[in-house]
């Protein structure tokens, strides 16, 4: 790379960089990201524009330097976007994709077009195809050892009036989280109240299912007790007793 740049060179330069990275912020900002459109051309213009300004000096090595540190720089920047949710974490991928962004902004500033637009490409093709890819995988059942056996069981009163339609509901629900039921037992407490035992198989962590299930649940009138707690051993479920 030359010590020093033109203004066109250094215009030409800046505008892919914020295209590339705007490009990117498109697809983000599509899917209601938090870091979107002007975020990715941000981190993109700034990682230009750093590249560019060693470019112009006369130390030839100062260009490696700065892509180092614009490196180090949007780690932190990624960092800010990264939250966890319960026992979840959210951001990681907008976190990744800024970094995305910056490396196209740096490889823009050198000089290598083309490189920019095809890495721009590719952060694109990553999230528009690999998506549906990896919930395909997501649906494929895990022989897991350590999940292996699993079992939650959900309890719920209601009110007996409520019983056929807080049965189906319950059922319903169950499979919408991603649950797999294995077995239901209703039982009649007294004349007023039934007890509604159903039993999941659960792979991997429950605790945003169950959360979503129990507030699904809780919000239906006849609904008086809702409860939920893992069995750690395989167990074949109580058989139902008969309904009177």
């Amino acid at each position: 790379m030359a010590a020093t740049l033109s203004t066109l060179d250094f215009v030409t330069r800046l505008a892919v960089g914020v295209g590339c990275g705007a490009l990117i912020g498109v697809e983000r900002q599509w899917r209601a990201r938090m870091a979107g459109l002007r975020t990715n051309a941000l981190v993109a213009a700034g990682a230009t524009l750093f590249v560019l300004y060693s470019a112009s000096v006369l130390d030839p090595g100062s260009t490696t330097r700065v892509a180092s540190y614009v490196v180090s720089g949007i780690g932190f920047l990624g960092g800010g976007v990264i939250l966890r949710d319960g026992a979840s974490v959210r951001g990681l991928n907008t976190a990744a994709t800024l970094w995305c962004s910056a490396a196209v902004g740096v490889l823009a500033a050198s000089g290598h077009l083309l490189f920019a637009l095809i890495g721009t490409l590719g952060v694109l093709a990553v999230h528009l195809t690999l998506r549906p890819a990896g919930r395909l995988l997501d649906r494929v059942p895990q022989d897991d050892p350590d999940v292996e056996g699993v079992r939650a069981s959900i309890y719920l009163v209601c009110e007996r009036k409520s019983e056929t339609q807080l049965r189906a509901l319950l059922l319903q629900a169950v499979t919408g989280v991603g649950l797999t039921p294995t077995g239901l037992r209703a039982r009649r407490e007294d004349e007023h109240t039934t007890k509604l035992r159903a039993t999941v198989a659960v792979a991997g962590d429950p605790a945003r299912a169950m959360e979503q299930l129990i507030t699904r649940l809780s919000l239906e009138p006849g609904v008086r007790d809702l409860h939920w707690h893992l069995t750690e051993e395989r167990q074949d479920p109580e058989p139902p007793e008969a309904l009177t």
